[in-house]
């Protein structure tokens, strides 16, 4: 296969990984956490950021706002009219989420090290090769390590509530994904009509943007596999119950 097809078949892989992971510790959280208020204060801050996603791919694609519904016991709403940008307009309003989110993560991350004193390694992704995948888990050991063995930092902890929560929200719903199909379905057939066709400008293109893409979502796994460290706990009392 061509460099071109093995990155986006790595960006596309990771994308399905971030949305599944996603779905099973949300679903985990949920079930565990019986109390409805207990899982509404640990989903909030995820929530928000969540459906603010989707008001930005709104305001990019400009579609109407309707309503809103930032957080409610039955999460959050953001309901539109027609985006201006036919087919893709539905696929940049769903997907935002998985866009946004990597965003406000390196931030927070940024924050709790620059003015919390947390600790956290360089982190370098590089979405062409599956050696970064590999490297997610010792960088995630290093950061857990430095922030609750060798140095404690009380912030940490703070931060991995934020980081949970966030990852929570990280996958489109059910309704997104359907209002996306069709458009997930042509944007799919462009990216490998790009792919066969080969025209250099194009696939340099093509890459940077798939770069890009595939840098978010790799952050995003990093920071969904912190996620299932907290979570393992859960994990267990879940599979004990079910």
């Amino acid at each position: 296969m061509s460099p071109e097809t093995d990155t986006f078949i790595i960006v596309f892989l990771t994308g399905l990984a971030v949305m599944g992971l996603s779905r099973i510790l949300d679903h985990i959280w949920a079930k565990s956490l019986r109390h409805p208020g207990l899982y509404l204060f640990m989903s909030a801050p995820g929530v928000i950021v969540h459906e603010c996603a989707h008001i930005i791919g709104c305001l990019v694609t400009g579609a109407k706002i309707k309503k809103v519904i930032l957080l409610s016991k039955d999460g959050g709403m953001v309901s539109y009219g027609t985006p201006a940008i036919p087919v893709l307009g539905n696929v940049i309003i769903s997907s935002a989420p998985l866009f946004v989110l990597p965003l406000v993560l390196a931030g927070v991350t940024w924050i709790f090290g620059t003015y919390a004193g947390c600790t956290f390694p360089s982190l370098a992704f590089n979405p062409d090769t599956t050696a970064s995948m590999y490297s997610l888990v010792p960088t995630i050991g290093q950061i857990l390590y430095h922030n609750l063995v060798a140095d404690f930092n009380g912030w940490f902890v703070l931060y991995l509530y934020l980081v949970t929560s966030l990852v929570l929200s990280f996958s489109p719903s059910t309704q997104d994904l359907k209002n996306a199909i069709i458009g997930i379905i042509l944007l799919t057939s462009v990216c490998v009509g790009i792919i066969l066709v080969n025209i250099p400008e194009m696939t340099s293109v093509f890459l940077i943007i798939l770069g890009l893409v595939g840098t978010g979502l790799m952050i995003g796994l990093m920071f969904e596999l912190i996620a299932l460290f907290v979570s393992l706990p859960l994990i267990f009392l879940y599979w004990s119950t079910s």
